[in-house]
């Protein structure tokens, strides 16, 4: 205990932000100014839950340190963000600003064909606080670039590694005189006996050992047999080992991973709707008190120690280390992503690069970075002994605090850099514990963070990949629900894609990841 009581401190001391300095007072009106004349820049602002609001309390402090304000001229007439860029860019008529949900393809696309403005010397002359972050953190700016080397957005960067982890019934465990399970042969008798020992007690087999709220989780479970399901935070995508890209689901370690889940499957073991059931598959199943084990956020997971502990006599639902595969090792490949596809961007309508660009380094700065994690201080938090701390009244709100961080405006993606003690603060004692326990291992695998593809490559991309994904998927249902035999297909499946372009379709992948990486 004494270990993980460490392990939760070094977490927290390490946060980027919880080191700054405490404001001797509240920074003056201007105190960034980055323009003398107040300046109003339009700004398409789109997410499925959103648009950007010219009266959040975040927006309004931001004009009033910097001297620049944004004005929405996003609708959510539709909530498909994709949806709304294309209307946009057919339009012609383009705002200063773009941003929002999936923005780096778009950008990347028509950035080259002179829709929106290369930041390269923009960053390297006016914004000394993006530069400094995309200086320590090379691969980040290799892999936003468009094919063209330029940057034409500046991308919302999440915070700390651990995202989703192992959970199981440690009061069952304990019930039934078992241990944690440390290998994938101890994690299979530990499911038979969830299946088979009544450990909620109510004298019917209807316990569900396996279960997960994203059924693609339980996929990622080929781990255990060597296999990849992904090699980012999106679940289906292409994993990079040594510089070299592959995709889990061509390979002989995924046959056996897919073999050993169908037998699971079979066997009772595995929720028999976990492709139907749903996300909310976590809240049921675990309220009525039927669940044995998943593979979720810690966060939200750890959380239902508390909210039913009232209600399951006995409920702890642990997190719990990877078991180890079949060579020995232990996997968590799913990580917090280090960068994403939304932020925001620059089109050639822009008046004010350099302003614009001025503002856009604000959030990198320590006081712009704390106002788009925290909110206000002094509304959402206070400094205490230099950290931001949010309060009790917002901490323990009705509404989830990340709800209140976004209807402020905090915690949006727009172009800034997360801080993980955000979250810590809302994680409860079982989530810290085990994000520590995780801390404390090296079971993360090597992170792939994208490509950026010219049109040719774009173009087979394209055409082929989407086609040769749902294919995968279509055959990966059917040899886990045992419709189909993944032995007896693999021959035949995997000449399938060679003649879809599979081949084609990871040239190019490798082709504009070399050229991204290597230097």
């Amino acid at each position: 205990m004494k270990m993980v009581k460490s392990l939760i401190t070094s977490i927290i001391i390490g946060s980027t932000t919880l080191a700054m300095p405490a404001m001797a007072e509240k920074a003056a009106d201007g105190a960034f100014k980055v323009t003398d004349k107040p300046l109003t820049l339009d700004i398409h602002f789109h997410t499925k839950k959103y648009v950007y609001n010219n009266d959040w309390l975040v927006e309004k402090e931001a004009a009033r340190l910097t001297n620049v304000s944004l004005n929405n001229v996003a609708s959510m007439a539709t909530t498909k963000s994709a949806e709304a860029f294309n209307l946009l860019i057919a339009s012609g008529d383009l705002p200063d600003i773009v941003g929002g949900s999936s923005i780096k393809d778009n950008v990347n696309r028509y950035g080259p064909e002179g829709a929106f403005i290369g930041m390269n010397e923009l960053i390297d002359k006016h914004a000394p606080n993006i530069k400094a972050f995309f200086d320590k953190n090379p691969d980040i700016r290799s892999s936003i670039q468009a094919s063209d080397g330029e940057i034409y957005y500046i991308p919302y960067l999440p915070d700390g590694k651990f995202g989703r982890g192992y959970f199981i019934r440690t009061d069952w465990l304990k019930k039934l005189n078992l241990k944690e399970p440390q290998n994938v042969d101890e994690l299979h008798d530990v499911l038979v006996a969830f299946r088979d020992n009544d450990p909620n007690g109510n004298g019917k087999k209807d316990e569900v050992p396996l279960f997960m709220r994203n059924w693609e989780e339980m996929i990622r479970m080929v781990t255990l047999w060597d296999g990849h399901a992904s090699g980012s935070d999106m679940f289906h995508d292409f994993y990079v080992r040594e510089g070299k890209l592959s995709h889990g689901y061509t390979e002989e370690a995924y046959r056996v991973g897919i073999r050993n889940l169908a037998k699971w499957y079979k066997e009772g073991l595995i929720d028999q709707e976990v492709f139907t059931r749903g996300s909310r598959s976590r809240e049921y199943l675990l309220s009525n008190n039927l669940g044995g084990m998943t593979h979720d956020w810690f966060a939200s997971t750890s959380g239902y120690n508390d909210s039913l502990k009232d209600k399951v006599e006995g409920f702890e639902f642990k997190a719990f280390i990877p078991p180890a595969g079949i060579s020995g090792k232990r996997v968590e490949e799913h990580r917090r992503a280090k960068v994403k596809v939304e932020g925001w961007a620059m089109s050639f309508t822009n008046e004010n690069p350099i302003e614009t660009i001025k503002y856009f380094d604000f959030y990198f700065t320590e006081e712009g970075r704390r106002l788009a994690n925290f909110g206000l201080e002094g509304e959402h938090y206070d400094m205490v002994d230099g950290k931001p701390i949010f309060r009790k009244e917002v901490l323990n709100a009705d509404a989830p605090l990340n709800t209140i961080m976004w209807q402020n405006g905090a915690q949006i993606p727009r172009g800034f850099h997360q801080d993980y003690s955000y979250e810590l603060q809302w994680s409860n004692k079982y989530a810290l514990e085990g994000i520590a326990k995780y801390e404390a291992g090296d079971y993360l695998v090597e992170p792939f963070l994208g490509v950026s593809l010219n049109a040719k490559e774009k173009e087979v991309f394209d055409k082929k990949w989407a086609t040769i994904l749902d294919y995968m998927l279509e055959k990966q249902q059917s040899w886990v629900l045992g419709s189909a035999n993944i032995d007896d297909d693999w021959a035949a499946y995997t000449s399938q894609l060679e003649r879809m372009g599979y081949p084609s379709v990871l040239k190019v992948m490798q082709q504009a990841y070399t050229r991204a990486y290597t230097k």
